[in-house]
Formats: structure tokens, sequence, C-alpha cells
């Protein structure tokens, strides 16, 4: 079987060498980069005069050619070749002969896969924000519906205070924006053209690296050949944003398994978006936000996987870096449907607000405003805490919450006690008067950064 790199070599490649080596069954994936940076290559040897007009335009024309016959069905990206490079220069040498052979002028493999790591990158990351930032829409609409939907707030898993659900998903709002800026912060950092760094040293051929790197919209060339073919910082920061994505689909995903159950039933998921039992009828599983909850290893394991990769490698380019590929377009090929389907399922879901508010009324989210209102009374905080406990404790023994307390109740514990305890602890009262920035009372006003942040952005 030929090979680029053949004529070192006397005997045949064994065929299980050859089955390891070969990277055409997942890099055909980059085929659409390759062609773009291909056609970019040879634009500038041909401006160049590294090969003449005429062999530059068959070039030029043949690789089109074979990008159109692949996105008509007329091709398939296949066979033996031993990666996608080789089946690109093969099918051009196979259409337009001899021209065909000058692709490869000024360039390695090194730098090709280099370049088409990092044009799909940057294609994946503007995709994945795009859908980061659906999402962020759909929070959004979640936060402006419900500004006056109570629940209770939680720590250890324990209610605490009472807050809105507008507030609850504000939360979730920050963490996915962080992660739509994280993402725009790398591929700033990416954005720089490794073509024509050769297999290590550049070349002794006049290229233009700067028209080169415009042609393909990067910011510029690398600075260094080396650093070129061998770094994939790139694609850790990545792996490692993507990962801090899934922690947070993760993170969300349980609370909807958690508001889902019968024990909470905060929010009722679309029918589309469950499944049932093939034993229990009456069943309804949050199955999607279990396997968004279950996925996040994959993403996560991707990214372990590449750092213990390169982690040992000296400079430059090393065989092992193959292994950046196929768990990272997994890692892609996850976020991007784990993103997709979280959205679908919270435009689609509903919320049960009279739920969510007996549950913050039923577990004293209100008693730290209950205290505050003693101390408002000149009782001192601590005191107040004291006073309060024993006041839940009561309530607890009595089966009922702090709004349904007689008064006489709360005056044994201390004279300072009027009728307008009840508004002081009403769960509208205890929300509205947190008006510090961040805090649910303002949430009205983080709404409108909010709106103007999506302005800004698109």
């Amino acid at each position: 079987m030929a090979q680029l790199w053949g004529g070192r070599f006397t005997g045949e490649t064994d065929e299980l060498v050859y089955a390891f080596n070969q990277s055409l069954p997942f890099d055909r994936r980059l085929f659409f980069q390759d062609i773009r940076g291909s056609l970019a290559h040879a634009e500038m040897l041909k401006r160049q005069g590294i090969i003449s007009a005429q062999e530059g335009d068959s070039i030029i024309e043949g690789l089109r050619a074979i990008q159109n016959d692949v996105l008509e069905g007329k091709l398939t990206v296949g066979g033996n070749d031993e990666d996608i490079h080789s089946f690109v220069e093969a099918e051009l040498i196979r259409r337009i002969g001899d021209p065909g052979k000058m692709l490869h002028t000024g360039i390695s493999r090194n730098d090709q896969v280099a370049l088409d790591m990092r044009l799909y990158m940057r294609d994946e990351t503007d995709g994945i924000r795009k859908l980061l930032l659906s999402l962020l829409h759909t929070i959004a609409a979640i936060m402006e519906e419900n500004t006056e939907t109570y629940m209770p707030g939680f720590t250890h898993m324990q209610k605490a205070q009472p807050v809105t659900l507008a507030h609850h998903f504000g939360a979730y709002f920050e963490m996915f924006r962080r992660d739509y800026e994280r993402l725009g912060s790398v591929r700033e950092r990416m954005n720089v053209c490794p073509l024509g760094s050769g297999a290590l040293a550049g070349t002794t051929y006049p290229l233009d690296r700067e028209l080169t790197a415009n042609l393909l919209e990067f910011d510029r060339p690398c600075d260094n050949s080396m650093d070129g073919v061998s770094d994939r910082d790139y694609v850790l920061e990545i792996l490692s944003s993507l990962s801090i994505i899934m922690t947070h689909l993760s993170r969300l995903s349980e609370e909807i398994i958690i508001w889902n159950s019968n024990e909470y039933g905060f929010i009722e998921l679309s029918d589309a978006y469950s499944t049932g039992s093939s034993i229990m009828p009456q069943k309804k599983n949050p199955d999607i936000a279990e396997l968004i909850r279950g996925k996040t290893g994959r993403v996560y394991a991707a990214m372990n996987s590449l750092f213990v990769t390169m982690k040992g490698l000296p400079l430059a380019y090393n065989k092992d870096m193959q292994e950046d590929k196929e768990m990272t377009f997994d890692a892609v090929d996850t976020v991007k449907g784990c993103l997709k389907l979280m959205e679908g399922m919270l435009r689609t879901s509903t919320w049960n607000s009279a739920r969510m508010k007996e549950s913050a009324t039923m577990g004293f989210s209100n008693a730290t405003d209950a205290a505050d209102y003693l101390v408002r009374k000149g009782v001192p905080f601590r005191d107040a805490h004291g006073i309060i406990g024993r006041l839940v404790l009561n309530c607890i023994s009595r089966g009922c919450s702090m709004d349904e307390l007689p008064l006489e109740e709360y005056k044994k514990e201390s004279p300072a006690f009027e009728n307008d305890i009840y508004d002081a602890i009403s769960l509208s009262a205890c929300v509205s008067r947190r008006t510090t920035k961040g805090a649910p009372g303002s949430v009205g006003e983080e709404l409108e950064l909010i709106r103007k942040w999506f302005i800004e952005e698109e």
C-alpha cells in the first residue's frame, strides 16, 4: 500500500500496525477544514510564485470539485488512506495528475493537522457559544415570568431563606454566561495560524504566512514553528471549558431531578422530555436530566485523557498527539447535545408555583426575617436568634407554620412582638426587603442588565 512517506521503506507495513496507525476513520471529520486549509495554501503558493498560476488554479479547481462531490454525496470520505490529508492529496492527484503533487510544497502533515484542529475547534467553539446563548435566552425568559414565584432557597439541602424562581435561575444565568465568555476568551487565544510551520522548523520556501493566516481568518501566524506543530493548549482549554459547562448542566439537572420528585413537585416536565417505566405504569421519569448528569463524566474523561497524553511529550510533534481527536470529538458532540436538550427541557416545562410557595412557608424559610423583626424592635440579634429558635420548635410541635402561630405564642417569648409580625414574615416581604445588589429583591435590576447584555452580544 503506497504511503506519502514510502520512499524510505523497502518493506510493507504490517497490516495490524497500519490499522493501529491509521486515523482516517475518525479524522475524516476534519475534511472540510483540511480542504479549506489546502485552498488557502494553494492560493498563497500561487501568489508567491512558488508554483505557477496554472498549477495553482488547477489545484484550487480540483480541491473545490472534491469538496462539492462530498457535499453532494458523490464522494465518500473513507478508504485505506492513512489520514484525511492523505485522502485529500491522493484524490487530488487522481483527478488532476502531477499538479496535485505540488500542493504539499512547504508544509507537513504536522502543521496540516495542527491547522485542521484549530479550524475545527474554532468552528465548534462558535457553535457551542450559539447554543449557550440560546440556553441563556430560555433561562432569562423563565426569570422574566417568575419574579414573584416564591420558593425556598437551600443550603445543605435544607430550606434556608425565601427567594424567587427568577432569582434561583439568575444564578444559573451567571454560570452559563461565564461559560459563554470563557469560550470566547479561549477562541481569542487559539486564533493563530500554524500552517507554514512545516514538520517543526519551517521551510526554505518563501511562504507568506501572513497571507495564509488572513485567508483563513486568523489574527496572525504563530510566532514559533515548534510551538505551532506541538501546541494543543487550546484543546486542553476548550475541554476544560466544556467540563465546566457540563458541571453547570449537571448541577441544574440534579435540581430538576429533585424538583420533579413527588416529594417536591416544583416542576412538571413535558412528555417530550420524559420517559416511562416498563413495569410501573405511574412513572414519569426525568431520564434526560439524568443522562445529562451521567454524560458529564465523558467530558471530564476527555479532558483528563489529553492532559495525561500531553504531560510527558518532548518537542515537537509526537504520534501520541493523534489521541487529541477521538475523545475531543466525543466531548464536543456530548456538550452540544446536552445543551440542546437542556434548553428544550426547560423551555417546555411548567412550574408549580403554589407548591413552591407552600414549601417555602412550611419550611420556616422566613425565620431569619422574624429575627430581623425583633432586631428592628431593639432586641439584640443573638437573643432574637434564640427566641425564634424556640418559636420554630413550638410550630413544629403544633404542626403549623410561623404565619399560622397565634400572636399570644409570640408574646410568650418576647413582648416586642406585635400584630405586624405577620406582614414582616410574609414571603413577599422577605424577598422584597432584600434589595442589596444581587439579592432576590433586586432581580428587576438584574433582568435589566441581562437585557442590555443580550443587545450587546447580538
